[in-house]
């Protein structure tokens, strides 16, 4: 809710309903999730979810990284459950028109084995987008592994006058247990500070994050103008039709 650049924005109205109500809702249809819970260190937003019949939990105000929120609330969660979970889903609370079909495609690299971090990421259109500081950036190697995110454009265009292909990580990664525990166990970095993005820490660690291309259409809510446009779109979302009588 003390975000800076949207105060209050996982509770901005979208069709008249919170846009954390929406991410929920969506979420919940993922055919893989057994569970969804909504970890937030503001009593508004659990009291919301709550009254909808969701999940909630309770955690610190003072984390500087959502991946470090996640990972608290596993902890949590798994304490009160008196359960294990094998994989966690971060959701960010701020793309209210995702498709649940997206958190599938995050977390099936895991369901092998072979990876314990799994990112999705999408096509930006040119170097416009490239430029904005809002998406964040990545690239990749030939094996799918993320190679460094970042808020510039990369790759740099300064040299190479063909045209290039842009892609922006999304806020939706998929970890095995055992992942998720070891971030908060890493050190802070000096690219993940300078960037300002969680996955920075695991790269110069040297802990892999396999990206899947997605197809699905990316609609975070960076600013009051990205919430009109969703706000548009939503009203002839199919999605939307089957929870927004709920």
């Amino acid at each position: 809710m003390a975000a800076t650049r949207f105060p209050n924005k996982p509770m901005a109205l979208i069709d008249g309903m919170p846009m954390i109500g929406h991410c929920y809702f969506r979420s919940k249809m993922s055919s893989l999730l057994r569970e969804v819970y909504v970890a937030t260190c503001d009593i508004e937003i659990y009291d919301y979810i709550v009254s909808i019949g969701g999940k909630a939990v309770m955690t610190s105000n003072s984390h500087e990284r959502a991946t470090e929120r996640c990972a608290e609330a596993l902890i949590n969660i798994e304490k009160d459950t008196l359960q294990k979970f094998d994989i966690l889903v971060m959701i960010q609370g701020d793309e209210p028109l995702i498709n649940p079909e997206m958190i599938n495609e995050s977390i099936k690299p895991l369901l092998s084995g072979e990876n314990q971090v799994s990112n999705l990421m999408a096509s930006l259109n040119g170097l416009e987008d490239a430029l904005n500081p809002n998406f964040v950036k990545v690239v990749t190697s030939v094996k799918s592994n993320a190679l460094y995110m970042s808020r510039e454009p990369i790759p740099s265009n300064s040299k190479y006058k063909n045209s290039i292909d842009y892609y922006r990580q999304l806020g939706l990664i998929a970890f095995s247990r055992e992942a998720v525990l070891k971030f908060i166990e890493l050190p802070t970095t000096r690219l993940e500070i300078i960037e300002s993005i969680d996955m920075n820490r695991f790269l110069e660690h040297q802990f892999p994050i396999y990206m899947t291309l997605t197809n699905f259409p990316a609609d975070s809510v960076d600013t009051i103008e990205d919430l009109k446009l969703v706000d548009i779109k939503m009203k002839s979302d199919k999605l939307y039709d089957q929870y927004k009588l709920l």
